[in-house]
């Protein structure tokens, strides 16, 4: 693993940490407060090569590396967790599964588009049901006479939904396999009986619109399948591996943005007539702020490079993703803890980074089940 970052990768990062400080950061307090889709920022994103990093340049994307993605994904979230991971969830979650599992066909008609930013994409395969259990599924396809699917059924929380042109959908097409039973379709959002419910009221990423999604019967070719039948679970377990990454990458820039707040705030914060930053127990809280998320940058990027060698990395992205979320949690709440009462009002960003930093142990795999990955991987070995 190279530690020294190439010049298209510094390339990237200044590019991704240029437009997150000029126009994004400006914006977060009001895309928060409002719970906004930050349409104009994801069309500049798009138009910075943002929304298909790892894409090769062929099917719409910026043709860089998983390391690159990492790098932009931390600028963007430092600034606005919520833009944050409307990127990620295109990149990772939709981009990703129709490169690695697409037909030549799929990735002309849906990967260029969406690498490039003119569509939106979302990931359905969280139910009322089905969380953490992923194999739970009670979505179903079923196969018609003329062999086309039938899907009904519920998905929650989905990320992108309010706002997405084209869903990765997850669902059940032989319910007597088990997750050998489960596939993946691609999903065009305005197909007849797909209704989507209203934005869900959250406590962070209030800007990034998530919703349920209800399926009524709705038809799909098998050209519509991505992959093979019975390959859903794979597929899915795939996606959140990659996915993984880009919420480790998530929690790096909230946890950045937790503590350089909270360093420029303690050096004008005085208290027993000096700055707050020359009292021992505030060091003592920035250095511990400052080693974890290097430590966690680490892990992310060890997590990135293996995917980029193309190998497994399912145990590497589990310890990146549980690590940086813990981390960004310690991080944000000892912010709060530094701003003292003004770490608690809407007029200092840190209480923002506070409600932002808890979904990133929850959602693509929550804590306990990334310790139950790498308890699986480690007993294996």
């Amino acid at each position: 693993m190279e530690l020294e970052l190439t010049d298209e990768q510094k390339m990237v990062q200044k590019t991704a940490a240029d437009f997150a400080k000029s126009e994004v950061l400006p914006k977060a307090a009001e895309i928060d407060r409002n719970h906004r889709h930050p349409k104009e920022l994801v069309a500049r994103m798009a138009e910075l090569g943002l929304m298909g990093v790892a894409v090769p340049e062929e099917y719409g994307g910026a043709g860089f590396d998983t390391i690159s993605y990492v790098l932009a994904m931390e600028e963007i979230s430092r600034a606005c967790a919520s833009t944050g991971v409307i990127m990620s969830v295109n990149n990772s979650l939709v981009c990703d599964p129709i490169l690695k599992f697409g037909s030549e066909e799929q990735k002309k008609k849906w990967l260029v588009p969406l690498a490039s930013g003119q569509l939106l994409g979302c990931f359905a395969l969280s139910e009322p049901e089905a969380g953490s259990d992923a194999a739970a599924q009670k979505t179903v396809a079923k196969k018609t006479a003329d062999g086309d699917y039938l899907i009904s059924g519920v998905k929650n929380w989905i990320t992108n939904g309010p706002v997405a042109d084209v869903c990765v959908l997850i669902c059940m097409t032989a319910k007597e396999l088990g997750h050998k039973g489960i596939s993946a379709f691609i999903l065009p959002m305005k197909e007849k009986g797909v209704r989507v419910g209203p934005p869900d009221k959250k406590l962070g990423i209030r800007g990034s619109q998530s919703c349920q999604i209800f399926l009524d019967d709705v038809k799909l070719s098998p050209s519509a399948m991505l992959g093979k039948e019975g390959d859903g679970f794979k597929i899915a377990m795939a996606t959140l591996d990659g996915g993984r990454i880009g919420i480790a990458s998530q929690a790096l820039g909230i946890a950045r943005a937790s503590l350089e707040d909270s360093l420029a705030y303690a050096m004008e914060r005085r208290t027993f007539g000096k700055p707050i930053a020359q009292h021992q127990a505030i060091q003592w809280k920035l250095a511990d702020m400052a080693t974890e998320l290097e430590g966690a940058r680490l892990l992310t990027w060890r997590a990135a490079t293996l995917k980029d060698e193309g190998g497994r990395f399912s145990m590497e992205a589990a310890m990146a993703k549980v690590f940086a979320s813990e981390v960004c949690n310690r991080a944000a709440k000892e912010a709060v803890q530094i701003f003292g009462g003004n770490g608690y009002v809407e007029d200092f960003p840190v209480e923002r980074h506070f409600r932002d930093a808890k979904i990133t142990e929850i959602y693509e795999g929550t804590s306990e089940i990334q310790r139950l990955v790498i308890a699986g991987n480690l007993l294996k070995e």
